[in-house]
């Protein structure tokens, strides 16, 4: 059936239903899929003329139906062509119904989606009366690329299969990576191109990272509210499409080519890619925010919604929406996304963002939920790096060790036991034990392994490294909304004042504890987890809370100064240390038994004075001072660490059993110690808020 629009006539007939979005046939055609099941209208709009991209150029009926399936293929489309769609049907609001033609909706399965998006008071569906919106939404609405026949050449790239003991991750962003690295092509910074670029792979292999955790890349809507305030959400977490690349992070016109450019040099660097993946909302918001997409084909199905009440939201998130994947439509929206991210684009793993959501029904979570269950028996998914974020913000939302059986988790209790800690709390010491070694009262109860421990203590999502050691309380202020916003329980310590100081002592005590920090996060039984730029003190001046700073308070900044340097080296040196012994990176959790024909147990708690930790001396404990013994599966693999966490310097003796000489390997007062030697049953002094790492010689 030939259809004409604005001087060219298209071809349209039958097509499939068996591919969901816009997929190239091999009769040049295109078929378009999508699926409504309340809808009693849909139709295809073209915008094929690239002088005036935003007008509509052809409009065509899908006429074919099968089930809840829309479908139709179309020939002759302009290279360059983007699309949406019109949705027509019941206007019901209170019953959840937004089916509104005058708003043009984005594919769910958009590949490409054209431009940043940004929100427009035109993508509103309903007045603020509650009536049908009768704006035209297409000049300002999302819309997606017409695809081509993909002919990518991944020249052999596979997946690293990296284990989860032997992996570093570092969380970054595509764009504030980059950046400002002078080392980086101008053109090229900031963008997946700049990550890919040698002075960024090179960087992050010579460290001893092995896997990249990138903040969301879907593409993302920049909220109004930010707008209206000069800024945009610079995090991403407020996708617009699953499917979809970010096109502000590419150099180039082809986000898709670019990206995947990223990834397989990354993995020619021996770097894994894992996704920040926001599947718990969408850019929707609540029923007064956008309808660009999911809400006007099908919102009942797409979110939790009251059942008494379908016209309101239930919230999980705090973002207004919350998607159901417990419904079928959304289950295989989000398992093809995962798939796609996988499959054409091969990353190695996701970080699932507020994950218990994702486990929700509107009466509770459950680990054994549809999701989970598909994950587990898909062929693709499950070989992947599955790691929750085991919370959300609805009732019972904490929920760290629930988890399925091949997940990882953030581990927000290391975080704050280890935070604790070294801030010198008193009674934190066994909190502290436990988590330093692997968190076994956490994951061991349906059989996982220390690797089920994403240890943390710093992320995007609070202070930096260098804040935490610097300011007592948050200094949001340039967010615009009167410091209101990010979290007030940090459990950080400012040592003496608050923000940049000159005070030697202070700046001295500062990094000292900033190498306690990461120390014990390399150290520690799990996977280590680090904020990019912490191993160089990058600042947010005390903002704890940068999801809408795109500028020089969120990009890593490349000036080193010489902390910054020897800083970086040392980090380098402890995470080659963490290679070298397979002690710290066990698959399975300590028991403190005494193998048969050897002497020692796989670990054993000391106090200062050498001698065995009794339950009284834990109980007793005020900020922590004791020396922990690892004992590897050769005798040349132990390790010795002395925390003291006290704020007087103390005396350490090693202990009588091994009868062993000691080799200084790391002491947090000085970055440069090493090497130095201690004969059996000798002492050492321990700097007041600092730890030393031996090894057996």
């Amino acid at each position: 059936m030939p259809i004409s629009g604005n001087a060219r006539t298209l071809s349209v007939s039958t097509g499939s239903p068996a591919l969901l979005g816009a997929s190239p046939m091999p009769d040049s055609s295109v078929n378009f899929a999508v699926v409504s099941q309340m809808a009693k209208t849909i139709d295809l709009c073209l915008f094929t003329d690239r002088r005036h991209p935003a007008m509509e150029t052809h409009r065509i009926p899908l006429i074919n139906r099968r089930g809840d399936t829309w479908y139709a293929a179309v020939s002759g489309i302009p290279a360059d062509s983007t699309y949406g769609y019109r949705v027509d049907g019941t206007w019901d609001p209170l019953a959840g119904l937004y089916y509104n033609p005058n708003k043009l909706l984005l594919d769910p399965y958009a590949r490409r989606i054209e431009g940043p998006t940004k929100y427009h008071p035109s993508l509103h569906s309903k007045t603020e009366e509650g009536k049908m919106d009768l704006t035209d939404s297409a000049p300002y609405a999302p819309r997606a690329y017409v695809p081509t026949p993909d002919r990518y050449d991944w020249e052999g790239d596979a997946p690293l299969r990296t284990p989860m003991r032997d992996t570093v991750i570092t969380e970054l962003h595509v764009k504030g990576f980059s950046r400002l690295n002078p080392d980086v092509p101008e053109h090229l910074r900031g963008t997946y191109a700049g990550l890919a670029h040698p002075a960024s792979t090179d960087y992050l292999r010579d460290l001893g990272i092995t896997a990249v955790q990138l903040l969301p890349v879907h593409q993302h809507m920049d909220d109004g509210f930010l707008l209206e305030r000069g800024l945009v959400n610079y995090w991403g977490y407020n996708t617009v499409g699953f499917f979809a690349p970010e096109v502000r992070y590419a150099a180039g016109d082809d986000p898709v080519t670019e990206f995947r450019d990223m990834v397989k040099t990354l993995h020619r660097a021996g770097i894994e890619v894992i996704l920040d993946v926001v599947y718990n909302h969408t850019c929707e918001g609540g029923t007064d925010g956008p309808t660009c997409s999911l809400r006007g084909f099908d919102n009942i199905s797409y979110y939790h919604t009251e059942p008494a009440r379908p016209g309101s939201y239930i919230d999980f998130t705090g973002c207004g929406n919350s998607l159901d994947v417990s419904h079928p439509r959304s289950l295989r929206l989000v398992l093809d996304s995962l798939r796609y991210w996988v499959e054409e684009m091969h990353v190695d793993g996701f970080r699932f963002d507020l994950a218990v959501e994702l486990g929700r029904t509107p009466e509770t979570y459950n680990r054994r939920a549809a999701f989970f269950q598909a994950i587990h028996q898909d062929p693709v998914l499950s070989l992947t790096k599955l790691i929750a974020e085991p919370w959300d913000l609805g009732y019972g939302g904490y929920q760290i060790g629930n988890f399925p059986i091949d997940w990882a988790e953030l581990n927000g209790k290391y975080r704050d036991g280890v935070r604790r800690f070294w801030r010198g709390d008193p009674g934190v010491s066994g909190e502290f034990a436990a988590r330093i070694t692997g968190s076994e009262d956490l994951f061991a109860h349906n059989r996982r392994t220390p690797g089920a421990s994403i240890n943390f203590i710093t992320s995007h999502d609070g202070f930096t490294l260098h804040d935490l050691v610097s300011y007592n309380q948050k200094h949001n202020l340039k967010n615009g909304e009167k410091n209101v916003d990010g979290d007030s329980h940090n459990i950080s310590f400012n040592h003496g004042h608050e923000g940049p100081t000159s005070n030697k002592k202070i700046l001295e005590l500062r990094h000292r504890q900033i190498r306690n920090f990461l120390a014990t996060l390399i150290c520690s039984q799990g996977v280590p987890f680090i904020l990019a730029g912490d191993e160089r003190l990058r600042s947010q001046s005390g903002n704890n809370n940068a999801y809408c700073q795109d500028n020089a308070i969120s990009w890593l900044s490349w000036n080193a100064s010489a902390e910054a340097k020897s800083l970086r080296q040392f980090v380098k040196r402890l995470l080659k240390l963490r290679r070298d012994f397979p002690t710290l990176r066990r698959h399975t959790f300590f028991n403190g038994n005494i193998p048969e024909g050897d002497d020692l147990p796989d670990i054993c708690w000391l106090r200062p004075d050498g001698k065995v930790k009794e339950s009284i001396d834990w109980e007793a404990e005020k900020p922590g001072s004791f020396s922990v013994l690892i004992h590897g599966a050769r005798r040349e693999e132990s390790l010795l660490f002395f925390f003291n966490a006290r704020h007087e310097s103390r005396e350490f003796r090693f202990p009588r059993v091994p009868e062993a000489v000691w080799e200084l390997v790391a002491d947090t007062r000085d970055p440069a110690l090493e090497g130095s030697r201690a004969a059996p049953h000798a002492a050492v002094l321990v700097t007041e808020r600092s730890m030393q790492i031996w090894r057996r010689a």
